[in-house]
């Protein structure tokens, strides 16, 4: 008896691991090699590949593909339809399996409905990536990104609030719904607590 829900539907190939209290729904595929944390939702057809890690407590709405060379850490949230590649420029009569390129995605970060994660970029911890937008390179820590191709639009807090920071230079202020503090300074935006 495994510690997670799988639905009748689901496939779970022999070897993948998943973590105690997670759920697979309705026509969700996971890779043999896939790593998965404790209280992840995968939900509606959703796939995941053989070199693919998922962090505990991550939230991966209906339609999406989590390709292999992604690693999304703790808390990540992936809203419906979004987009990871794992080649950069690929053909269909051109393999190129061997030149994957890796994606992180740190703790905390959300990556809005129907967005692109082009391989190879970073997403920042608590990041927030509108949806419809298209990362084609790395994202800070707490950026807000929207639009084609996406470009920081301000900053914003754990919670999901936007934070009353300048895009450059130094600052500090509070996250209005929980009063914590943060600080910019040389472009970064640390949590104060």
């Amino acid at each position: 008896m495994s510690d997670y829900f799988a639905h009748e539907s689901a496939i779970v190939d022999e070897g993948a691991q998943i973590g105690e209290g997670s759920r697979v729904w309705h026509f969700v595929h996971v890779c043999a090699g896939a790593r998965i944390g404790k209280g992840v939702s995968l939900g509606q057809n959703v796939f995941v590949g053989n070199k693919v890690v998922i962090g505990d407590r991550c939230k991966i709405q209906n339609n999406v593909s989590v390709y292999d060379d992604v690693t999304l850490e703790e808390g990540v949230f992936c809203g419906p339809s979004m987009v990871f590649t794992n080649v950069y420029n690929p053909r269909s009569l051109i393999e190129r399996k061997d030149e994957y390129r890796p994606t992180l995605v740190r703790t905390g970060a959300t990556l809005g409905a129907n967005c692109t994660i082009v391989c190879g970029a970073t997403i920042g911890e608590y990041a927030f990536v509108a949806a419809g937008a298209v990362v084609n390179r790395d994202v800070p820590a707490y950026a807000l990104m929207a639009g084609v191709p996406a470009r920081q639009i301000g900053w914003i807090s754990r919670h999901g609030e936007r934070l009353d920071l300048p895009m450059s230079g130094d600052g500090e202020t509070r996250c209005a719904a929980t009063g914590a503090s943060y600080r910019l300074r040389d472009g970064v935006v640390r949590y104060e607590g």
